[in-house]
């Protein structure tokens, strides 16, 4: 009697326990694997591309971009830092006679900064802006000598250059006059005349600035 009534009892717990070994996950599963780990981001081992994403930060595979400096304004496209030999806005071109106070300066300069030396051409003369200049082409011969002799009215300082201008070739400076004050001479007395050293010329330019001071000037090419 007393075995009769344990056979069902154990049986009832074999039963119970079978059950409830069907809700433990099996952890070789793949599938009970995957929903381990579905929505807990940041588990150790895991990438995650949100995890260290920050807010204003570029997305995966745009180009950052770095603004500019604070206080700075970009150049506009296609311009360029101006340069060449002759810096400077160009002056009014007048008549000569019209600046004969200054013609005048230079016939009795050319006596003495350019003796035994003819005139090149005509003196040619402008109305000036403080920092304008004046250009004049000439043709620069073989083997000749040349000495450029300007004077202003109004004008602190003035300044000469003799410039070869061989395009396609940037301008280069050959001589230039180095005094102080309203006159300028290049290639005068204290120096001598500039010569070209080649065998062939080619063109060229003068170029009259006033470096300060405002007001007409005159200048008159010489060679020998």
């Amino acid at each position: 009697m007393r075995l009769s009534m344990i056979l069902p009892v154990a049986l009832l717990g074999l039963v119970a326990v079978g059950c409830g070994g069907s809700d433990t996950p099996d952890p070789n599963d793949p599938s009970q694997q995957q929903n381990q780990y579905a929505g807990q981001p940041g588990q150790p081992g895991q990438y995650n591309p949100n995890q260290y994403q920050q807010p204003g930060q570029y997305q995966p595979g745009a180009q950052p971009t770095t603004p500019p400096p604070a206080g700075t304004t970009p150049p506009p496209a296609g311009t360029a830092p101006a340069g060449g030999a002759s810096m400077g806005s160009p002056a009014t071109p007048i008549a000569p006679a019209a600046a004969q106070a200054a013609t005048v300066v230079l016939q009795g300069m050319a006596a003495s900064e350019a003796p035994g030396m003819q005139p090149d051409g005509s003196p040619f003369a402008a109305q000036f802006s403080e920092g304008q200049v004046l250009e004049q082409a000439i043709n620069i011969q073989a083997g000749k000598c040349y000495a450029v002799i300007g004077s202003g009215v109004g004008i602190q300082q003035l300044d000469i250059q003799l410039i070869l201008h061989a395009a396609p070739l940037p301008p280069q400076v050959l001589a230039q006059s180095s005094g102080q004050g309203a006159t300028a001479v290049l290639g005068g007395k204290a120096s001598g005349c500039w010569k070209n050293p080649l065998p062939v010329g080619g063109p060229g330019k003068v170029v009259v600035k006033a470096t300060r001071g405002s007001g007409l000037a005159a200048a008159q090419v010489y060679i020998k």
